[in-house]
């Protein structure tokens, strides 16, 4: 009982103290130790250079290329100016009396294409702060309308999407980003306008109220000057791009490829459907990001600046991350671990989907991470889980859907990162816009992965 109660206070102190706004960095290492002492038998350091430090490099190895391109594919597109033309343009189309779905798509687009969540909500804030302005909408809903487009369907449900909580299942499941899309599409809608009735009801009952957009905000957003933007094509090509050769690579291009040499140690023993999805993702974001340059070469003042700018700001993403996983790691090697093991599988015997979907929505709820969380949940459960899933007839795809989908609900806790820099870069607080942050990409991904587990458990996957 003594281990039991060592992983909770733990984990109770992970989540406090990130809320709080100590660095994971430091945090990961030292409550994984702290869980160790109270489990009386792990030895201390072993612990740390053989399990935790194991667990952190395993995940760095296997997803820096996925962190390092993002990054850099995302850089690209915001020094360009490409990221904020499709905004303008999105806006401009959909009309200010829409205010709150121009944001919404603008982000969703800008997410789905590759854009990394803090770059999207860096580039929208400013076009998202004169709409509302314009429009008379009080402005505490900003960071719910960045939340819904960029933390949600675009995360987590749509195919093809290459965001990091689309990508972590593919080699435990043996499945690329495309996994069951029909599902995650319905997913996606289910998030989408449970999200915007939401927010348009919250809206009109502010109008009613009296409420405009008030005055007085700190971090308003300054007029951005226009310089030497792209044309729309030229802005939407690399972000198709990325979708396209994502899809092209995984479904067509390396299946085609002899690679009976990954049998061999050296390269892992393991066999290409583990490695295509990645694969795919590679390829995909480094001809994007070279389109993007090509097309945008005289709007830079410099390349090798925001090449640089983006592979660094790649290492503390993935570094933290890996840390949280890192941490799971450990948490995993301890004997109380077992029990917790024990009473997540038994959640629902026959239906390992229900089992998925309750580990990955609590370790990412317990991190403040989705792709933390659920690093942690299959790296401990992942092979358990695939036999299952074989064992009772159950898609790996659909598994796929589920730990992706789950990752994204509980995981937008107060203590989030994502979270918290958001109401940053809006000169927003918790108390002001945190209800409506947690409705559309806390509660309403909750309810789009139980409709999408009940879909799955009666139909199937498709």
């Amino acid at each position: 009982m003594i281990g039991i109660f060592g992983v909770l206070l733990s984990l109770g102190l992970l989540m406090y103290l990130a809320y709080r706004g100590v660095e994971v960095l430091i945090l990961a290492p030292v409550l994984a130790t702290v869980a160790v002492l109270f489990d009386g038998h792990a030895p201390v350091f072993g612990s740390y250079t053989q399990v935790f430090m194991s667990g952190m490099g395993k995940f760095t190895v296997r997803y820096f290329p996925i962190f390092l391109l993002g990054a850099i594919f995302g850089k690209l597109m915001e020094d360009s100016g490409s990221a904020r033309v499709i905004a303008r343009w999105i806006a401009e189309r959909v009309g200010r009396q829409h205010a709150i779905l121009a944001v919404v798509i603008s982000c969703a687009v800008l997410t789905y294409g590759g854009v990394s969540l803090f770059v999207v909500a860096f580039a929208v804030y400013p076009l998202a702060a004169a709409l509302f302005r314009e429009a008379d909408i009080p402005k505490r809903l900003i960071p719910g309308a960045i939340a819904l487009g960029a933390f949600t369907f675009t995360m987590t449900c749509l195919p093809g999407t290459i965001q990091i909580q689309n990508l972590i299942p593919m080699p435990y499941f043996k499945t690329t980003a495309f996994a069951a899309p029909v599902l995650g599409a319905v997913g996606g809608l289910v998030m989408f306008t449970g999200g915007m009735l939401w927010l348009n009801r919250r809206a009109a009952l502010g109008t009613r109220a009296g409420e405009g957009y008030g005055t007085g905000h700190r971090n308003e957003a300054p007029e951005q000057i226009e310089g030497n933007l792209p044309g729309l094509l030229a802005a939407c090509l690399p972000i198709l791009s990325v979708i396209f050769l994502n899809y092209a690579f995984s479904e067509h291009i390396i299946p085609r490829w002899d690679a009976s040499y990954l049998a061999e140690p050296r390269y892992g023993s393991t066999e290409l459907g583990s490695v295509r999805g990645i694969w795919s993702i590679i390829a995909a974001l480094v001809l994007s990001s070279g389109l993007v340059i090509a097309l945008n070469f005289r709007a830079f003042g410099a390349v090798n600046r925001s090449l640089g700018k983006g592979a660094a700001g790649s290492l503390v993403p993935i570094f933290n991350t890996a840390s949280v996983v890192g941490y799971g790691a450990t948490i995993a090697s301890l004997s109380a671990f077992v029990l917790i093991k024990d009473w997540v599988l038994g959640i629902s015997p026959g239906n390992p989907l229900v089992s998925e979907a309750v580990a990955v929505s609590v370790l990412a709820g317990i991190t403040g991470s989705a792709s933390g969380g659920m690093s942690i949940a299959l790296d401990t459960l992942g092979n358990t889980y695939y036999q299952l899933a074989t064992q009772s007839g159950v898609s790996p795809e659909l598994m796929h859907r589920i730990a992706s989908m789950a990752s994204g609900g509980l995981d937008t806790l107060p203590h989030n990162g994502a979270v918290i820099t958001l109401l940053a870069i809006c000169g927003l607080t918790h108390r002001q816009s945190y209800k409506d942050i947690a409705v559309v990409s806390l509660i309403v991904p909750l309810l789009a992965t139980v409709v999408v587990v009940g879909l799955g458990t009666f139909i199937g996957s498709f």
